[in-house]
């Protein structure tokens, strides 16, 4: 065992304790996966992060470095918070990227990830997304553990961009607020979910998504986002041990993709998430004229020290 540094990050929030802490081990090297795995687990947090030198086929595609994220429960091949909380506690210990201040490069299981820094905002580069139609028997079961009825469900996909959702889109924000799941049957069912809800009417969203799109082909200016959330969202991941999740990066990413193709959503807004928690968590989205969709967010470190590992 040997002290290393050690980083506890608020993400997806500017003020200490009302987003998502990410615990970040600066140093991971010599650690095998049962060290990590125990001391993620230790933590008790939702996801803890270990920093790595690129692989050499990473450093030769661009790579700052490499990180490797666990829950208390396993591994995951990429999740949106603990990027964010890594890339801000990376640049905080004095990590230079090779491509300049405005990009930094993370390699993690699921490949290449790039994050782009403006100000005090970082946003990673949405991974691709996979999604598909759910059968209506398994959102039926997931609508009863939620407590939900068929008519408060707008539309549902399976969502996977590394971590796999369930995402449903919900009549309203209140209707989001509201539910209280039965997390022992979402375990049993074996999905994590996610669900959101539209502030705005959908007749609304239809013409912010077309402006949006109108200002980006013929200004070449970005629509600027609301300073209210224009979406509510929750995260329930009962199957690996969260029961809910205050702020969750790879699930709104997802959303973002689904929602803003569907027209269901427009190419920028921000998303609320952790009302439930007691938390105030905002992520920032864009989708830009190439479709890539960018989720963003502040973070602000609340522990720096060392940890013997």
């Amino acid at each position: 065992m040997k002290q290393r540094p050690f980083r506890q990050i608020d993400v997806f929030t500017a003020t200490p304790y009302f987003g998502n802490p990410l615990a970040v081990v600066l140093d991971g090297a010599g650690l095998d996966d049962a060290a990590m795995q125990r001391f993620a687990r230790w933590t008790n947090l939702s996801e803890t992060t270990f920093v790595l030198p690129p692989t050499d086929a990473g450093r030769a595609a661009g790579a700052d470095y490499r990180v490797r994220i666990f829950t208390p429960g396993g591994e995951l091949p990429f999740a949106g918070h603990p990027t964010l909380g890594s890339c801000h506690a990376w640049l905080e210990a004095g990590g230079l990227p090779q491509s300049g201040d405005a990009l930094v490069v993370q390699e993690c299981a699921i490949g290449l990830v790039r994050i782009r820094r403006r100000g005090h905002l970082l946003a990673f580069a949405a991974p691709p997304l996979t999604r598909s139609t759910p059968s209506p028997a398994l959102v039926t079961e997931i609508a009863a553990a939620l407590g939900l009825s068929a008519q408060q469900i707008v539309t549902a996909q399976l969502l996977d961009n590394g971590p796999v959702w369930l995402g449903l889109l919900l009549d309203s924000p209140d209707t989001v607020l509201a539910l209280e799941p039965d997390h022992a049957a979402l375990k049993a069912l074996g999905h994590k979910v996610g669900v959101a809800g539209v502030v705005k009417s959908q007749a609304d969203i239809q013409l912010i998504a077309r402006s949006s799109r109108e200002a980006r082909a013929f200004n070449g200016h970005d629509v600027p986002v609301s300073a209210e959330p224009d979406l509510e969202v929750r995260a329930f991941a009962a199957p690996i041990g969260v029961p809910e999740d205050p702020v969750t990066g790879s699930l709104n990413a997802s959303l973002a993709q689904w929602l803003t193709a569907e027209g269901l959503a427009p190419d920028r807004y921000l998303a609320a998430q952790g009302t439930c928690l007691g938390r105030a968590g905002r992520v920032h989205i864009e989708r830009d004229a190439e479709s890539q969709v960018w989720v963003g967010g502040e973070s602000v470190t609340c522990i720096s020290g060392a940890v013997t590992l």
